[in-house]
């Protein structure tokens, strides 16, 4: 994998909107983001000027959370955090997964469920359009929905493996590799190849990804702005 292959990882979000997931952009000058009920992330150019800031200003509206996927840079004056993560970025262009024969592939009807698991583990945002995003896979035991994982920002040539949760009840069961190794491939059998996110912090699904052949490409920054309740114009 040559760095021209990857570098339209280092804007994911943007790269994604502007490319496989075009259908679902929402734009205003050089600043797009996805419907708000689909996936909240917001997506600038890798330099934004004050132009930018107030177009993302416009799309979220004033007291509203902006959040950017792979953020660089400083927010502007006035404008408040509502959260910053450290994260990192792992690619897996050799990871080519297995099918597995007891995930079934969730609808539209499995969105209460899943939004209640999300709700109970944490994964990271999932909300009720998430699933039109790419495909989503589910283990379920005694008719419960007990693990699931799927794909979310699709970058040319690429797609995130998101929403990886496994319920309390049955953690330690191998669940979750199963779901990331099965998401994958279908990931590849697409022609395209996976990679993901994680917390900076979270050494346990490193582990796992690395287990599973995902390797480390960058550090990265999640970060949640509010935009102000009084901004008019474009902000300096």
């Amino acid at each position: 994998m040559s760095e021209a292959d990857d570098r339209v990882l280092d804007n994911p979000a943007l790269a994604a909107l502007t490319g496989p997931h075009a259908h679902f952009a929402e734009r205003r000058g050089r600043v797009l983001r996805y419907p708000v009920e689909v996936s909240p992330w917001v997506a600038l150019p890798d330099e934004p000027d004050a132009s930018d800031w107030a177009d993302v200003a416009a799309l979220a509206g004033p007291g509203k959370e902006a959040l950017m996927m792979g953020f660089r840079g400083r927010t502007p004056e006035g404008w408040g955090t509502v959260f910053r993560v450290d994260g990192v970025q792992l690619v897996g262009p050799d990871v080519t997964g297995a099918p597995d024969e007891e995930a079934v592939r969730l609808g539209p009807a499995d969105v209460p469920e899943m939004l209640d698991l999300v709700a109970r583990t944490r994964p990271g945002p999932f909300l009720p359009r998430t699933l039109e995003l790419g495909i989503y896979l589910g283990i379920r035991r005694g008719g419960a929905l007990v693990a699931m994982a799927g794909e979310r920002v699709r970058p040319p040539g690429w797609s995130e493996i998101s929403a990886v949760c496994t319920d309390p009840s049955v953690r330690g069961q191998g669940l979750a590799r199963r779901l990331v190794l099965a998401v994958a491939h279908g990931i590849r059998e697409r022609g395209e190849r996976p990679f993901l996110h994680t917390g900076a912090d979270n050494t346990g699904a490193i582990k796992l990804y690395e287990s599973l052949g995902f390797r480390h490409r960058r550090e990265l920054l999640f970060l949640g702005t509010r935009v102000p309740d009084d901004l008019m114009e474009p902000v300096a």
